[in-house]
């Protein structure tokens, strides 16, 4: 009887195998309900199925980043302030560069930006003061930015939504905006024209 329990306690201090862990998904989801301001998680597995796609919550300040279906990354941000609120809807990633600065708001910096569209909304690295702050973009702390910066592609899909997300870690599959070939190249052709002083809008 004492052999048996000494064995039993031995089995308890094995670490478990690693499919019997805490998924990271839902890992992630526990460290975002206590996120305060500049907080954020990343756990991206570049060998996960499915394409990088991003659904930022207006209400809960947060942004959550999938692979496929499964959570990988969850951040605070700060979006648009009264007047200049992040419009909610969904959106394709329009055109990537790792630092540019706005033409609109006193050449303000906007590292890892992400462009969502052409008259003034990217995901950016910037200032999280816990609040709506921004002038339509959607801020991201720096880190969690040059990461997803780092995962994601032209085209790929962003959503802001007005709604609470109670159980982020799970993504349902839905039909999503792509970009066939074509289209990505145009934006590629687009991004030059931006690039040589075009009079394409600039994000805020």
């Amino acid at each position: 009887m004492k052999v048996a329990i000494v064995s039993a306690l031995l089995l308890a201090l094995v670490p478990m195998p690693m499919a019997a862990q805490e998924p990271a998904a839902l890992a992630v989801e526990r460290a975002a309900v206590a996120m305060r301001p500049g907080d954020h998680r990343w756990a991206d597995d570049p060998t996960l199925p499915g394409a990088v796609s991003i659904v930022i919550s207006v209400p809960m300040q947060m942004a959550f980043v999938y692979r496929g279906d499964t959570l990988v990354g969850a951040t605070t941000v700060s979006t648009g302030k009264p007047g200049k609120m992040t419009p909610i809807g969904e959106y394709t990633i329009l055109q990537k560069r790792p630092f540019h600065r706005s033409n609109l708001y006193n050449n303000a910096p906007m590292p890892f930006m992400q462009r969502l569209t052409w008259d003034g909304v990217a995901l950016h690295a910037g200032n999280l003061p816990g609040f709506p702050a921004s002038h339509g973009c959607i801020r991201i702390p720096t880190a969690f930015a040059r990461k997803l910066f780092e995962a994601t592609a032209l085209g790929g899909q962003v959503a802001v939504v007005n709604d609470v997300i109670a159980f982020p870690a799970y993504r349902a599959a839905d039909a999503a905006p792509r970009l066939d070939p074509a289209g990505i190249a145009t934006l590629g052709d687009r991004d030059v024209a931006v690039s040589a002083g075009g009079r394409i809008a600039t994000p805020r």
